[in-house]
This record gives C-alpha cells, structure tokens and sequence, in this order.
C-alpha cells in the first residue's frame, strides 16, 4: 500500500489538503485562546486595580431646590452611572458642591464683579460639582472602568432613584487613603 494514492490521499483515506486545513485551524485556535499577548481587549488580566476619584462638572441641572437635592443626593452614599450607554456599576459618592450662580456686572471705574444672578428664572437651576469613586483598572493609556476607558471630557450619565442626569469629567486621579 502506497503512503500517497494518485488522488493526493493519505493511504488512500485521507486527504493531504483536509489535513493542512485543520492544522491551520487547530493553529488559529491556539493562537486565539494560549497566546492573546498585549493587544487583547481593552480590560487586560494582571492590570493593576485602584481606587479612584472622578470628578463631575453638572452645569444647569433643573431642579425643585438645589440645596434640598444637595442632601439628598448625599444621603444616598451611592448612585449608578452609565459610560457611552454601557451600565457600569454603583459608586460610592465622596462630596456634591452646589456651585453659586452669578452673573458678570460691569461696575462704573471699568471692572468686573460677579454678583449673585438675580433673574427669578435661574432660582431651579444648580451647577454641582460631584466626586464620585471606583475601582477601575489603570492601563498605559489611563483607567477603565469595567470595559470603557473614562478620561477628562468624557460624558458619564448619574442615575438614581429619582434622578436621571450628565455631568462632564472633569478630573480623574488617586483616590487618597
């Protein structure tokens, strides 16, 4: 019995080219599942975990009364965010500011002072400032909460029981212990 048959089969029975396919197959397998190297997903194993702090610029949130909102945003000691419409987890809030609302008033020796705005319009609306914290995964190109990267300017959506609103990043660092 020959090893090759005039058909190109392997002692008649197999063929040489099936045998190629499925050692490439076999190969592309091992490469995907024992050898994923750097450029795997953007949430690697082994990155180092770290409490974070980030904090949230909310400018203009419509609301009954923004000092009573104040408190019971606190109360609450958690809240639920959203990155680019993946639901993230509960973090833990550290501190909510209610920004001051003014307006820029032209004095007469040429100067410019910011007075508390006065226009009965703006007595709903609040800026905050909120610092909220993690544990996210620091990378070479900055932290990942869950699979999102969140860096400086990035929308982070804040739901909660009553709630529902945007806030802006505007810093990420450290937690401090």
């Amino acid at each position: 019995m020959a090893l090759l048959d005039s058909k190109g089969r392997l002692f008649g029975k197999v063929s040489i080219l099936d045998i190629g396919a499925l050692l490439i197959i076999l190969g592309v397998i091992f490469g995907i599942f024992f050898l994923p190297g750097k450029s795997g997903s953007v949430a690697q194993i082994g990155t180092a975990v770290e409490t974070v702090e980030v904090e949230l610029l909310v400018r203009g949130l419509s609301v009954k009364s923004p000092e009573a909102f104040v408190q019971s945003f606190l109360a609450s000691e958690t809240t639920s965010i959203v990155i680019r419409n993946q639901p993230f987890a509960n973090v833990g809030i550290k501190s909510i500011e209610l920004l001051p609302r003014t307006t820029p008033v032209p004095q007469p020796d040429g100067s410019v002072l910011p007075l508390t705005d006065p226009r009965p319009e703006v007595q709903n609306l609040g800026d905050f400032r909120i610092v909220l914290t993690s544990d996210a995964q620091r990378t070479d190109n900055g932290y990942v909460f869950g699979n999102n990267k969140v860096k400086v300017g990035h929308t982070l959506r804040i739901e909660g029981f009553d709630y529902d609103f945007n806030g802006s990043v505007i810093e990420i660092r450290a937690a401090e212990s």
